[in-house]
C-alpha cells in the first residue's frame, strides 16, 4: 500500500449551489486528493466573502448548499476536515501577525486586486487589500504542504510562499511551511457563452443540482464554433466549448465520432448539444441522488461543519502557540 503524503488545504467562498466550473476546477480535485494525502482540510471561507458582498442575508443558506454539494460530490467528512472559516478565530490572529511582514505595495500590485478594483470601484475596503494575507493565514495555520488551486489563484499562492518565507526569516524560525501548488486537470472552465470563465455573476453557469430539463435548457444555450453559420458548413471542434465538455463527459468512442462528423458537417450543433446534455445528465444522476439524500437531514450537514471545525481547531491552536513563541510574545 502506497504511503499517503502530508496535508492539503483549500478554501472556497460560499457561493451556494455549485456549478460545473466549481466541480471541474476544484471539487473533483478535492475528492481525488482524499485518496493520496494523509490530511485533507477544506474550508468555506465566509470571511473572505465579506470583502465583496453587500448583504449577508444569503450567507448561511449558501454555506449549507455548498456543503451539500461537496458531500454529494464525494467529500468524506470522516477523512476530511470540512468547516467554516469564521468558526476558527485563530486564523484572524495569524492574519494580523502575517500582516506585519507583508509590504503594502506587494498587495496593491497583485493582478487579482487590480481586477477587483475595476469590478467594485466604490468598495475598496481594507479586507480586500489584505485578502491575500488572510489566504496565507488560512494555509499556514494548518501547515499545509499542498494547495489545489486554479491558474487564476497561482499568484496568490506564490504570495503565500513569500509571506511564509518572510515570517520565518524575520523571526529566525521554520514554524510555518511553504506550500506547493497542486494544479487542477481543467485549469479554466468556460461558461455557456464560450468566452468567459464559468460563474454565477455572469449567469453563464450550469448548476450541478439543476433538474435534467433545466440542464438541457442551459446546454442548448451554449455557444459552439462561432465560424459555423449553417448546418452544411464543416465545423472545427478545436474551438468549440461544447466539444471540450464532450471530452470530459462523453465516452472516447463518441468523442471521436463527433470530432469526425463535425468536421464533415455530418452532425449539427443542435444535435451535438442534445447529445452532450444527455450525457451530462447521466453523469450527474448519482450526484443528484446523493444530494437529495443528504438534503433530507439538514442537521447532519451542520454537524459535519461543526465536527470539522473541532478537529481543525486543534491544529490551529497548536500552530498559533508556536507562532507566538517564535515571535517572542509573552
Amino acid at each position: 500500500m502506497t504511503k499517503k503524503k502530508g496535508r492539503v488545504f483549500s478554501g472556497a467562498r460560499p457561493t451556494g449551489r455549485q456549478h460545473l466550473g466549481n466541480y471541474l476546477g476544484a471539487i473533483k480535485n478535492y475528492v481525488a486528493l482524499q485518496d493520496t494525502y494523509e490530511d485533507t482540510i477544506y474550508c468555506i471561507v465566509d470571511v473572505h466573502a465579506l470583502t465583496t458582498v453587500e448583504t449577508t442575508s444569503e450567507l448561511k443558506q449558501n454555506t449549507y448548499d455548498m456543503t451539500l454539494d461537496w458531500l454529494a460530490a464525494g467529500m468524506r467528512p470522516d477523512e476530511s476536515m470540512i468547516f467554516v472559516q469564521s468558526h476558527i478565530p485563530e486564523v484572524m490572529e495569524l492574519h494580523t501577525f502575517l500582516s506585519m511582514v507583508t509590504p503594502l505595495g506587494k498587495l496593491t500590485d497583485l493582478p487579482t486586486f487590480k481586477e477587483k478594483v475595476r469590478q467594485q470601484p466604490h468598495n475598496i475596503n481594507y479586507g480586500l487589500v489584505g485578502y491575500p494575507v488572510l489566504m496565507a493565514a488560512d494555509i499556514a495555520l494548518y501547515k499545509a504542504v499542498a494547495v489545489p488551486v486554479g491558474v487564476d489563484q497561482a499568484p496568490h499562492l506564490e504570495f503565500t510562499r513569500e509571506i511564509v518565507r518572510s515570517f520565518n526569516y524575520r523571526y529566525n524560525t521554520n514554524v510555518l511551511v511553504e506550500p506547493q501548488m497542486v494544479a487542477t486537470e481543467v485549469p479554466k472552465v468556460l461558461g455557456i457563452d464560450g468566452k468567459n470563465k464559468m460563474g454565477k455573476s455572469l449567469n453563464n453557469h450550469i448548476e450541478l443540482a439543476s433538474t435534467p430539463k433545466e440542464t438541457q435548457e442551459r446546454v442548448m444555450q451554449m455557444v459552439t464554433d462561432p465560424q459555423r453559420a449553417r448546418l452544411s458548413d464543416p465545423g472545427n471542434p478545436d474551438v468549440c466549448n461544447v466539444f471540450t465538455m464532450h471530452k470530459i463527459f462523453s465516452d472516447a468512442e463518441e468523442v471521436e465520432r463527433i470530432n469526425d462528423e463535425c468536421r464533415k458537417a455530418e452532425i449539427g450543433c443542435v444535435a451535438c448539444k442534445k447529445l452532450f446534455a444527455k450525457n451530462l445528465n447521466e453523469n450527474l444522476m448519482p450526484f443528484r441522488e446523493r444530494r437529495a439524500e443528504f438534503a433530507q437531514d439538514p442537521a447532519y450537514v451542520w454537524d459535519v461543519l461543526n465536527d470539522g471545525a473541532d478537529r481543525a481547531r486543534v491544529i490551529a491552536q497548536e500552530t498559533l502557540s508556536e507562532v507566538k513563541e517564535a515571535i517572542g510574545l509573552p
